[in-house]
């Protein structure tokens, strides 16, 4: 009896052929009839799954750069804006002013060194017939170089003028939407004191985290495709063109940004996205029959057929596509599959394929 009972044990070792389990009282359990069909091979590309972010690719808040009143504001939350457009007024009528005294006082500095320059050619000529004396024409050379420097204290004075007058108007920096008016007509600013905020929305950043270990199969240029809860079923895409050359030590992932164009302003900044990077194109994939697969605990399986009986084998499975799954490890292409009868399957069961098998 131990001689058999040792025999029995050693015929149960790893790589020892499955047999059908005998039903209580030593007869064979009946075959399970089954229908069949092939795992497939498929060009796949091969995708990194990511969720995220989108940003506006360039978000400013404008602020006063001169101090004054705040005279008028032409735009409200939401309006397009160009580059350069006027937005706000800040005391631009007393800056214009301002502009125009400085002006003045450079076209009156300026005959003045006109009238000097003459005045000390004169004195140079009488100098040279003997009949001015030392003394006039160094006064007239004084007076030439201090209307000279005088011109010019006066044109710098107008350059800070036409500056201020400039920035007493708060222009776009490029084009964009309004995201929120701060100031309003009445209010006093300083420099620095915020007016507008404002976002080109027409190109998005796409941020992500990836995994460390994908760090070797992420480039520049790679198409990220995506999806956003406001418009379901709707696809849009972006290229990387941003890679972090760090890895968080808290999380052991690293980001990454694609650019995304808006060109119909559907998106929105700030918005959650749920996407896939797309790491190699045409990849060879398994693929299973939805039906095949037993998913359990978060583990997966399918019955191979051979020989007319169900062998269990642990798969890896991947993305689901329409009828089928990718199976990422355990099984190759062309080996025949169970896809009903599973739950009175076990591992090396016998079964008969139907007739209409797949």
């Amino acid at each position: 009896m131990a001689v058999l009972m040792v025999l029995a044990l050693a015929g149960c070792g790893p790589g020892s052929p499955s047999v059908p389990t005998p039903a209580p009282g030593g007869k064979a359990a009946p075959a399970v009839p089954v229908s069949v069909a092939k795992a497939v091979s498929a060009p796949l590309d091969r995708t990194l799954p990511v969720v995220g972010t989108l940003f506006a690719r360039d978000e400013a808040t404008l602020s006063a750069e001169v101090e004054g009143t705040v005279e008028k504001t032409f735009v409200e939350f939401g309006d397009r804006i160009r580059e350069g457009q006027e937005l706000a007024l800040v005391d631009t009528d007393s800056y214009s002013a301002l502009a125009a005294q400085a002006a003045a006082r450079v076209a009156q500095s300026k005959a003045a060194a006109v009238s000097a320059e003459h005045e000390l050619a004169r004195q140079q000529q009488l100098r040279s017939n003997g009949i001015a004396s030392p003394a006039d024409l160094d006064l007239a050379v004084a007076n030439a170089d201090q209307t000279r420097a005088a011109v010019k204290a006066a044109e710098a004075a107008e350059t800070v003028a036409r500056l201020n007058l400039s920035r007493s108007r708060i222009r776009a920096p490029f084009d964009a939407a309004v995201a929120e008016r701060i100031a309003s007509a009445g209010d006093f600013a300083r420099p620095g004191t915020p007016m507008f905020r404002v976002v080109n929305d027409k190109v998005l950043k796409f941020i992500v985290q990836a995994p460390e270990a994908n760090a070797p199969d992420i480039r520049k240029g790679q198409e990220i495709r995506f999806g956003v809860d406001a418009f379901p079923g709707r696809a849009f895409k972006g290229s990387v063109f941003l890679i972090s050359p760090q890895v968080s030590a808290a999380t052991r992932m690293f980001s990454l940004g694609a650019l995304v164009t808006n060109a119909d302003l559907a998106l929105k900044a700030n918005t959650f996205a749920r996407g896939e990077v797309v790491l190699e194109r045409d990849v060879p994939t398994v693929l299973a029959p939805l039906d095949a697969i037993v998913t359990s605990s978060g583990f997966s399986r399918v019955f191979v057929v051979s020989n007319n009986l169900a062998l269990s084998r642990d798969v890896v499975v991947g993305r689901i596509r329409g009828d089928r799954q990718e199976i990422l490890k355990g099984l190759a292409a062309g080996e025949t599959l169970a896809v009903s009868g599973l739950n009175k399957l076990r591992d090396g069961a016998a079964v008969t394929v139907r007739p209409n098998a797949r």
